[in-house]
């Protein structure tokens, strides 16, 4: 093996928590190619269903194929049975699809997150389509172990809109800080039954300082 080789350098950070009334999903803005940041502005959540929001990590043209695919599932599903896919279907059918894919893998690791009858639900779904409920806190990609130490220290069950909002916050401008994979920026979506909302910059700002920066 050529000894100037090096490993490609890939990088995120996306966080998901449940909290009183559904679900937060927050991720940061910096794609890398490498070395060089290609994107300052990189979507990293994206909304699947009514309400079902979906994260991204790894391969960006992979995962935005993946997203596309399961937000045509989803919505034949609604219209084929007259209501909408719950959170479990729709990670299952995420997982059968990487898993079918297996030996030509997606490079991908996935939240998924939504409020449906059965109320808020989070999985985390991985490249070879093993899928896992999480029943409080989750997060992926290179700032993950930094974002994980926030959320441990201070995520409580039952928490409300504003402090969930807040934690997923910090925890990815912990990541930010130290992860160089990490930047640009925090993109926030929170879902309840009622909305799937993307909360503004000023919103966020406000209910925790810096957040954009």
């Amino acid at each position: 093996m050529n000894e100037h080789y090096q490993e490609p350098m890939k990088g995120t950070t996306t966080v998901g928590l449940i909290f009183q009334e559904g679900v937060v999903l927050a991720t940061e803005k910096r794609a890398t190619m490498g070395y060089l940041i290609a994107s300052k502005k990189a979507k990293k959540v994206y909304q699947i269903a009514d309400r079902i929001g979906m994260t991204i990590a790894g391969g960006v043209g992979d995962a935005q194929q993946l997203a596309r695919v399961m937000t045509v599932e989803c919505s034949l599903y609604n219209i084929r049975r007259g209501r909408p896919m719950s959170v479990a279907a729709a990670s299952t059918l995420l997982s059968n699809i990487l898993n079918n894919n297996r030996y030509f893998p997606y490079y991908v690791q996935l939240l998924v997150g939504g409020v449906d009858e059965s109320g808020p639900a989070l999985f985390s779904v991985d490249a070879m389509g093993g899928a896992t409920k999480e029943e409080e806190i989750v997060a992926t990609g290179s700032g993950s172990p930094i974002a994980y130490g926030v959320l441990e220290d201070r995520f409580t069950r039952g928490m409300k809109r504003k402090d969930a909002i807040g934690l997923a916050v910090r925890a990815v401008r912990a990541a930010v800080k130290r992860d160089a994979g990490s930047g640009e920026g925090i993109y926030v979506v929170v879902i309840t039954k009622d909305e799937y909302l993307e909360i503004p910059d000023d919103e966020l700002v406000k209910i925790s300082p810096a957040a954009t920066a």
